[in-house]
C-alpha cells in the first residue's frame, strides 16, 4: 500500500526532472504569400490603372479644361419630359463650371464651342434678338442662375444635388481619389453592365465614401460608376448611376459622347455631346457671378 501511494509521487517528480521536449516550430511563412485583401487591392489598382491609361494616360489626368455643346433630355420614370435643350458649357477642372441653355430651340449653333462670349450670348440667327435664356454657374460649393431678370442663388437642392455628383464623379475618382492617402480599392469580380462584360471595382475614399466602377473587360474603358447615398430628409437611401457610351479619341482623350444618369433605377438625365474640345484657355468671368436679386 505504502509504495501504491507513493508512485505518483515519485512519477510526478520523474517527468518533473526530464527534460522539456522542444516546441514545434510554425512553418515559416512564404514572403510572397499575400492576404486575399491584398490580392484584391493589387488586381483592382491594376484594372483602375489600365482604365485611366485607355483614357489617355497623361493627356486624360492632366487635361485643364473642356468646352462643349450638345443636347440634353430629362426624364421622368425613363420618359422624356420634352424634346431636349441645346446647351454649351463651359468646365473649369475642379470647381468651375457654367451650363448656358438658349431660350429658342434651334436645331444648331453656329460654332459656340469656341465662342467665350460672356453671357447673355447672341443667338445665330440674324432677325433675332433673343438672348440666351439661362446660364447656370457653380463656383466651388455655391451656385448661381442668371437670366434676363438678373443673377440668384441657385435653389439649394439643386446646387446640393449637383455638388454630390462633382465629388464624385469619374475624373475626381480616377484623378484625385486614386491619388490621395486612405484610398481603399476592392475588386468584386466580374458582372454585366449596359449588356457589356465588365469587372467590377470599388473605391473608397478616407471619408468612407465609396463609388464603384464598372470597366469593360476588354477596352478596360468605363462603362458604368454607381454609387449610394442616405438623403437627410427622409433618411432613405437612393442609388446614383451614369452609364458612358459611344467613345471617341478628342486631343488624345477618349470621350463618352453619351451619358446617361440614372436614380434609384429609373433613367433621369441623358446627354450627347455633338462637339467638345480640351485645355482652351477660359476667361475668369464665365465663371464669375454677382447676385442682384
Amino acid at each position: 500500500m505504502k509504495f501504491a501511494f507513493a508512485f505518483p509521487f515519485l512519477l510526478a517528480s520523474a517527468l518533473a526532472q526530464a527534460p522539456a521536449t522542444p516546441a514545434a516550430r510554425p512553418a515559416p511563412t512564404s514572403p510572397t504569400a499575400k492576404s486575399p485583401e491584398d490580392e484584391s487591392t493589387t488586381k483592382a489598382r491594376a484594372l483602375v490603372n489600365k482604365a485611366i491609361e485607355a483614357l489617355g494616360g497623361p493627356s486624360y489626368t492632366g487635361y485643364t479644361t473642356r468646352t462643349e455643346q450638345g443636347r440634353s433630355y430629362t426624364l421622368y420614370h425613363g420618359r422624356p419630359r420634352d424634346g431636349g435643350v441645346l446647351y454649351r458649357r463651359f468646365f473649369q477642372y475642379g470647381e468651375k463650371d457654367r451650363v448656358e441653355v438658349p431660350l429658342e430651340s434651334y436645331g444648331s449653333w453656329v460654332d459656340i464651342v469656341q465662342t467665350q462670349t460672356p453671357f447673355p450670348i447672341q443667338l445665330p440667327d440674324p432677325k433675332s434678338n433673343k438672348k440666351t435664356d439661362v446660364a447656370i454657374i457653380h463656383n466651388g460649393d455655391l451656385g448661381y442662375e442668371v437670366t434676363f431678370k438678373g443673377t440668384e442663388k441657385e435653389e439649394p437642392k439643386l446646387t446640393s444635388d449637383y455638388n454630390r455628383r462633382r465629388l464624385r464623379s469619374l475624373d475626381k475618382v480616377l484623378r484625385e481619389w486614386m491619388q490621395a492617402p486612405g484610398t481603399a480599392l476592392f475588386f468584386e469580380g466580374q458582372a454585366l453592365a449596359d449588356n457589356k462584360l465588365t469587372d467590377q471595382i470599388t473605391i473608397t475614399n478616407s471619408k468612407n465614401e465609396s463609388v464603384t466602377l464598372f470597366l469593360d473587360a476588354t477596352t478596360h474603358l468605363p462603362v458604368k460608376k454607381s454609387y449610394s447615398w442616405r438623403d437627410a430628409s427622409d433618411k432613405y437611401r437612393n442609388v446614383e448611376e451614369e452609364v458612358y457610351d459611344n467613345y471617341k479619341p478628342v486631343q488624345g482623350i477618349l470621350t463618352p459622347y453619351s451619358l446617361t444618369r440614372f436614380y434609384n433605377g429609373d433613367m433621369a438625365y441623358q446627354r450627347f455631346l455633338s462637339k467638345i474640345t480640351y485645355n482652351d484657355n477660359l476667361a475668369d468671368s464665365l465663371f464669375e457671378a454677382s447676385l442682384t436679386k
